[in-house]
């Protein structure tokens, strides 16, 4: 009997201490979920637990497709109220702490793709309309050299810029921005030229103009309220004029869109165009087919 009431009371301490002791091995050996490289400490409570798990897997090399799998884990609503932000000055200085955290892959591209599509089919719309109403009813013949155009000048610039522009200044020493982050913001940016690129069907010269203007101003003004900042903070003071590149590059793109797919006429164009140097030149989109 003693032996027995021993055992019964060493029994449940024995016990309690086991339990105590599986408890601290398991908190020692569960550590916060690891963070996908690229978004700093940004606040990734919007994933579900799938995107949790694949944000654990993602911590492998950025070569791989698990490592991408996080920013494509992003809901409808918040794309578009990231896009619709871009609309809007006022938000353009605090766009990335306020809307872009965390940062996504998943909205960038699918604005770019629209982007690339709306191009394409508002110019050989417009075109194959207005073949349509010429005289003769000219036959007319979808130009698929402008959507590999199209395909090109956006992915490039939508893409490859940021990319370039993160790795110059990792060069120079500026780290306090992620590759993720420069694609996003670049991908966000360019919403402004979607509904201007459907708009600039309007047969008059000076309204499309003012369109192409328009979605300049706010892609230009939104890029630079965000990467100024960044530049301004490197030690380098010379690394603010990468500010007067990207802005020529920004005008260079505006331009082209205007004269390869914005210079197509339903009708007869109401008002004369402002002449461009090189714009009549063939190979400049053959889109500039107005009624005759």
């Amino acid at each position: 009997m003693p032996l027995s009431k021993t055992r019964l009371e060493e029994g449940p301490e024995g016990l309690q201490f086991k339990c105590a002791d599986a408890t601290a091995s398991t908190n020692r050996s569960s550590p916060n979920p690891p963070r996908s490289a690229g978004v700093g400490n940004a606040d990734r409570g919007y994933l579900a637990e799938e995107g949790r798990a694949a944000a654990k897997a993602g911590t492998g090399g950025f070569w791989t497709v698990e490592y991408y799998q996080p920013y494509f884990d992003i809901d409808t609503k918040t794309v578009l109220q990231r896009c619709y932000m871009t609309l809007n000055p006022l938000a353009a200085p605090t766009y990335i702490p306020t809307h872009l955290t965390p940062a996504d892959l998943y909205g960038p591209f699918w604005t770019l793709t629209t982007l690339i599509f709306a191009l394409f089919l508002s110019s050989s719309l417009a075109a194959s309309i207005s073949a349509y109403l010429s005289a003769d009813s000219e036959k007319f013949d979808y130009d698929f050299k402008l959507l590999s155009i199209a395909m090109s000048l956006v992915y490039a610039y939508g893409i490859a810029l940021p990319v370039l522009l993160w790795l110059a200044l990792r060069y120079l020493g500026v780290g306090e921005w992620s590759v993720v982050e420069a694609v996003s913001l670049w991908g966000y940016g360019q919403f402004a030229w979607i509904p201007v690129s459907v708009l600039c069907v309007i047969p008059v010269p000076i309204v499309r103009w003012v369109l192409v203007g328009l979605a300049f101003g706010l892609s230009a003004y939104f890029l630079g309220a965000n990467i100024y900042p960044i530049l301004a903070s490197a030690e380098a003071k010379a690394t603010r004029l990468l500010i007067i590149v990207l802005a020529a590059l920004h005008l260079g793109v505006a331009l082209s869109f205007k004269i390869l797919f914005f210079g197509y006429y339903v009708v007869e164009k109401i008002g004369a165009d402002i002449p461009i140097p090189g714009g009549d030149l063939p190979g400049t989109g053959g889109n500039s087919t107005a009624a005759r």
